[in-house]
Formats: structure tokens, sequence, C-alpha cells
């Protein structure tokens, strides 16, 4: 009597499943990743625990000098948020760069002294909290201190964006004020980075901003904030596409501060508070770039649900 042979398929972990899915979208030019990779809350998820022990015990430094290379492995790339808050040295990017080589990709916020018009009264800001902000939208600065020394990694660089928060509206009086005077500064550009610009002002979201964005073909940043338009909302208006290529971040339910968000959701260890309409709208944006065979780059927050690669791996699969 001839015995039958059971076979059984190995089970495939969680991040092997969403590095496959993750390739397949990346090989149609759709980069989907983290706004930062520095969690520890991702390991045993996304990161090997063992790869950061050092006599026995969790290095934390390791950690976080390491843990980019690991991140590499199953995402095609990251939003470098750090950027909002400095200018970073040659040695920090060449450092920052050497960890993640080709073909991963990333992007980065421009730093906030170009794209805050003045500076909040927050201790890190010193003797400048409450004043204006004499380089905010200084193009000379942001080339000779930004972008020049990026240059030498631009093949790495999906796309630069520019985070106007929500302080603007104080400073123009409705959106025509705001789109003429952004239209200066991204006329000034150069044209060998992709750019995309992000907006927390729901007032302007209207006409002027998004002409001014398609005469410079640069993207507007479909983003899920507190005081923000739900982004199937930012997506159904006929002009919110002004450029070949899209960006998106789902960063915040609408109506959440971050604060409560970080007090809710930290370590970031799983989906905690799942975003249905946010989801839907990732699905909705992956499946036009698909159909169009677009750039398309997407970013998502732990600070969203709880866990950004479970909602990463929750809208990947698509048609």
């Amino acid at each position: 009597m001839q015995q039958s042979l059971n076979f059984f398929e190995p089970e495939v972990s969680f991040r092997d499943k969403l590095a496959a899915q993750l390739r397949t979208l990346a090989a149609c030019g759709i980069l989907v990743g983290g706004s930062s990779w520095k969690y520890e809350g991702w390991l045993g998820s996304i990161y090997s625990p063992e790869r950061y022990r050092v006599k026995g015990r969790f290095a934390q430094k390791r950690f976080e000098q390491e843990c980019l290379a690991e991140y590499a492995e199953t995402f095609p790339i990251v939003c470098g948020d750090f950027a909002f808050y400095q200018f970073p040295t040659p040695a920090f990017w060449q450092k920052l760069f050497a960890q993640a080589p080709p073909p991963f990709q990333f992007a980065f916020k421009a730093p906030e002294e170009i794209t805050l018009p003045n500076f909040p009264k927050q201790a890190r800001y010193g003797a400048r909290g409450g004043n204006l902000n004499a380089d905010f939208l200084n193009v000379d600065l942001f080339r000779a201190q930004f972008l020049d020394l990026l240059r030498p990694y631009k093949g790495q660089i999906g796309v630069i964006l520019f985070e106007f928060g929500a302080a603007i509206e104080k400073h123009f009086e409705n959106a025509g004020a705001f789109a003429e005077r952004l239209a200066v500064f991204l006329g000034a550009l150069p044209n060998d980075f992709r750019f995309a610009v992000e907006i927390r002002t729901p007032d302007f979201l209207d006409v002027p901003y998004f002409e001014v964005l398609r005469e410079h073909g640069m993207a507007h940043v479909f983003n899920s904030w507190t005081a923000m338009p739900e982004l199937a909302a930012q997506i159904a208006r006929p002009d919110c596409f002004p450029a070949n290529f899209t960006v998106a971040r789902a960063l915040l339910r609408t109506g959440r501060s971050y604060e409560e968000a970080v007090n809710l959701f930290a370590p970031y260890k799983e989906v905690r508070d799942r975003n249905e309409q946010v989801r839907e709208a990732l699905r909705q944006l992956l499946k036009r770039a698909k159909r169009r065979a677009e750039p398309t780059y997407v970013f998502v927050n732990n600070r969203l649900e709880g866990f950004a690669p479970g909602t990463i791996a929750a809208v990947v699969d698509v048609e």
C-alpha cells in the first residue's frame, strides 16, 4: 500500500508577504512606505530583534544607527520627515544614503526654515520664537543648503515635499495671495528634482493653488491631517492632479491632534483604530496609478491607525 505524502507550504511571514506586494507595485513605479523608520514597536514584525542585540541585550543605539538597512529589505521608499527640522550636513547625507543603496528611494521634507512664515513661540526656536522668518521661501538658501548637497544622490530621491502648516492663513488673506507668492518660489527651483506641496489650510485648497502647481508641474500632496478635508474629498476635486505623478501622506485621522495620536498609539506595535475612509482613498489612488502607469509615492504614518506597516498591508493588494 502506497503511503500518501503531505506537503505543507512554509508559512510566509507578515514581513515577507508585505515585501513581495510592495516589490510588485514598485515595478510599476508605485512606491509605498512609512513616514520614518526608527520604531522599536516594529521589532518582531518588520525588524529582527537579534540583529540589534549586544551581549544578549537590545542595543538601542545600534538599532537607531542600522535599522534603515533592514527597513529597506521590506519597503522601497521612506519619507525623511527629520529634514523638516534642520539643514543636514554633507556628512549626514553621505552616511544616510550609504545605509540604503539603490534602488531604494527617499522623499524628504524641505526644512521649515524655508516653509515657516514665522517661528512659533516654542522653546526650540529660542529668541526667534514669535518673530517673522526672514528666510521664508528663500530659494537661494534652499538651493545652497539643501538641494546642492542632495544632488549627488538625486537618483535615489523620489520627491521633495514643501509642507505649509496652518500658520500661512495668518500671513495671506486668501488662496490667491498665497498662490502668487508660491509661484515665484516654485518658478525659481531647478528642474532636476520632483517637488510636491502639502498645505494644511482647507481654505487655500482652491483654484489658484492648483493652477500654480499645474503651471510648474508639481504635485499636490493628498494629506490626511487634523483639520484637512478627508482624502476622498481632496481626490474628488477636478483639478487635484496637477502633475504627472502623485503623492499622498496618510498622517492623522481628521479631527485628531498629533499629541492625541501619540498618546493613543505609542509604541506603534499594532493597528488600533482602523480608518476605512483613508484606506479606501489610498486604494483608489493606487488603482489610478496602476491604470495610468504613473509614478506615485504614498507614505503612511503610525499616528493614523497605530501601526503603519499594518495599514500599508491592508491597502496595497490592488488590481
